[in-house]
C-alpha cells in the first residue's frame, strides 16, 4: 500500500511543504507510533461522536504522516502523505474543514489504495490542528460506509475538538521545553556546585535583613558547621578566631555602607587553617539598602603555610649564601697566596670552587634543608662508590647532615681526595682509602669520620703544610666548630673528623 504514490495537487503540495510550517511541526519533536493516551482519547471521542469505525490525531509532514492519536487503527503507526486525506484539509481556505461524503465518488480519491484496499474508506471529515499560526495536522474521523450528509452541529464539535488538540499539544510543548530547561538547569546546578566542590570553593547568600546564610556543603565543612539546618551569620564569625572577629564584621560592613567588594582573611578557630573571602552586595531595596549579598570562601592555607616557607628558606638561603662567600674568599685568599700566579691559582681554586658549588646544587634541590652523608661522599667518590667501589672501602650508615656541616665535609673531603690522588695511595694500583665513621648519640651528638690510607709511598710529614692541609685542619673549624686531627702515617695519611650534630 505504501509503495503506491497517488500525486498531490500542486497546491496541496505547496502547504505541505512550506517551510514555516515544517519548522513548527519538527519542533514538536513526534515520533511515529507513540500513540499518545491524551490524543488517542480525542480521536476515540471524535469517533464516538459521529459513529465512526476510525478517528485519528495526525500530524502531515512532507514524507509521511504521523498517528499522534489513534482510534481503531491501532497496527498503523502512520501513512504516506502522498495518499493522504489530512493533507488536503490542511489546503482548505480560511482554516475550514474538510468533509468526504464518499471517497469512491471523489476524483481525489477514488483511486487511492486506502480505499481501493483496506480500511477501505469511504467517509472522512477532518478538521485542521493549529499551532503558532500553522496547520501542522488535523484531527479527523473515517469510515467504511458513505454518508448523504453531516450535521453542522457534528462539525461544530469536529473542530472544538481539533482546537483542543491544538492547545494540548502546545501545552506538551510548553512542558516538554520547561523539563528540558529545568534538566539543563539542574544540570549546570550539579556542573556549578562539583566545580565549586573540586575547587574547594564555600559559596554563601547572606538575606542581611534575616541574618540566615545559604552556603553550599563545602562551606559549612570549611567552618565546622552543621550538615542540616539554619546558618545564620554569628554561626560563621564564631568559627573564626576570636582576634579575626571583628575584623571580618567591620569589612562586611564596609562593603554594605560603600559598595565596594567584600575581602578579607581569617583564621579558623579550631585550628590554624586560612580562609580568604570575597563578597558583594547584589540586591538592595528602594532606598539604597542591602538586602543580599553574596561571595565564595577559600581555604588558602595551603598558599600561606608555602608563601611562610618560602620567606623561611629566603633568609636561610641568606645565611647560607653569607657564609659561602665567605668561606669562598677565605679559600680564595688562602690559594692565592700559595700560588701566585694566575694559572696554578685557577687549576688549585677550581677544584675547590666546583665542590662548594655542587653542595650548593644538592642543598638546593633539598630546599637547604640538608644533604645524606651518601650525597657528600658520593660528590668525591663517584656515585657508584658503594656498588662498584674503585680501591675505597666505606663503612657506615647513613645520616642526614645539615647545610654547612655536608657544605664543609664536602671540601674536606675534596681536599683529602685530592691530595690521595696527586701524593697518596691512589698514586698506586694497589693504594687503598678506607672511610668509616660512628654516629654518637645526645648529650654530644656528632660525627666521627676516620680516613686511612694504605698501600700507597710511604708518607713524610711535610716541612710546610701547603694550603689543602690548612684547610683541613684549621681552615674549616670555623664554620663547622668540628674538630679535625691529620696524621701523615709511614704507611699512609690517617684523618680523624669530629662533625657535632643537631641533638
Amino acid at each position: 500500500m505504501d509503495d503506491l504514490r497517488v500525486p498531490l495537487p500542486e497546491f496541496v503540495r505547496a502547504v505541505v511543504d512550506d517551510a514555516d510550517r515544517l519548522k513548527v511541526l519538527d519542533g514538536l519533536e513526534v515520533s511515529g507510533g507513540s500513540n499518545d493516551p491524551d490524543f488517542e482519547r480525542l480521536s476515540r471521542t471524535a469517533a464516538h461522536i459521529f459513529d465512526t469505525e476510525y478517528g485519528l490525531v495526525s500530524l502531515v509532514g512532507t514524507d509521511w504522516q504521523i498517528f499522534a492519536g489513534c482510534f481503531g487503527l491501532n497496527d498503523m503507526p502512520g501513512s504516506d502523505t502522498e495518499i493522504s486525506f489530512c493533507a488536503h484539509t490542511l489546503a482548505v481556505p480560511d482554516d475550514g474543514p474538510l468533509v468526504i461524503l464518499d471517497a469512491q465518488q471523489d476524483d481525489r480519491f477514488k483511486t487511492n489504495p486506502l480505499v481501493t484496499a483496506w480500511p477501505y474508506l469511504r467517509f472522512y471529515a477532518g478538521a485542521p490542528i493549529i499551532l503558532r499560526g500553522q496547520k501542522v495536522g488535523s484531527l479527523c474521523v473515517l469510515s467504511m460506509t458513505p454518508r448523504q450528509s453531516v450535521d453542522e452541529r457534528l462539525m461544530r464539535q469536529l473542530v472544538d475538538l481539533a482546537d483542543l488538540a491544538s492547545a494540548l499539544f502546545a501545552l506538551k510543548d510548553e512542558a516538554r521545553v520547561r523539563a528540558r530547561t529545568a534538566d539543563a538547569l539542574m544540570r549546570e546546578e550539579w556542573r556549578h556546585a562539583l566545580t565549586l566542590e573540586a575547587g574547594k570553593v564555600g559559596s554563601w547568600v547572606w538575606d542581611i535583613a534575616t541574618g540566615e546564610v545559604a552556603c553550599n556543603d563545602m562551606f559549612r565543612r570549611m567552618h565546622g558547621l552543621p550538615e542540616l539546618g539554619t546558618v545564620t551569620l554569628d554561626q560563621i564569625l564564631d568559627a573564626f578566631q576570636q582576634s579575626d572577629r571583628a575584623a571580618v564584621r567591620a569589612g562586611l560592613q564596609q562593603s554594605m555602607d560603600s559598595g565596594i567588594d567584600y575581602s578579607a582573611e581569617a583564621r579558623l578557630a579550631d585550628s590554624s587553617r586560612w580562609l580568604t573571602m570575597r563578597g558583594r552586595v547584589y540586591q538592595r531595596d528602594a532606598e539604597g539598602h542591602p538586602q543580599v549579598m553574596m561571595g565564595a570562601s577559600i581555604d588558602v592555607s595551603e598558599s600561606k603555610l608555602t608563601a611562610e616557607q618560602t620567606r623561611l628558606l629566603l633568609r636561610e638561603l641568606n645565611h647560607r649564601v653569607k657564609n659561602t662567600l665567605a668561606m669562598i674568599q677565605s679559600v680564595a685568599r688562602q690559594t692565592i697566596r700559595q700560588n701566585p700566579d694566575p694559572k696554578a691559582f685557577l687549576d688549585a681554586f677550581s677544584g675547590r670552587l666546583r665542590t662548594i658549588s655542587d653542595a650548593h646544587v644538592l642543598l638546593a634541590d633539598r630546599d637547604w634543608s640538608g644533604v645524606q652523608l651518601y650525597e657528600v661522599l658520593a660528590s668525591q667518590l663517584g656515585p657508584n662508590f658503594k656498588t662498584a667501589p674503585d680501591r675505597v672501602m666505606v663503612k657506615g650508615d647513613d645520616i642526614a647532615l645539615p647545610a654547612d656541616h655536608a657544605l664543609g665535609l664536602g671540601l674536606i673531603l675534596h681536599e683529602l681526595t685530592t691530595n690521595a690522588h696527586r701524593h697518596g695511595a691512589w698514586t698506586s694500583s694497589l693504594g687503598m682509602v678506607s672511610i668509616s665513621w660512628t654516629i654518637h648519640p645526645a648529650p654530644e651528638a656528632g660525627l666521627e669520620l676516620h680516613w686511612e690510607e694504605t698501600g700507597g709511598p710511604e708518607v713524610t710529614k711535610p716541612g710546610e703544610y701547603g694550603l689543602g692541609v690548612r684547610l683541613i685542619e684549621r681552615g674549616l673549624a670555623k664554620v663547622l666548630d668540628s674538630k679535625v686531627d691529620l696524621q701523615f702515617a709511614p704507611r699512609g695519611v690517617k684523618a680523624d673528623v669530629w662533625v657535632p650534630l643537631p641533638a
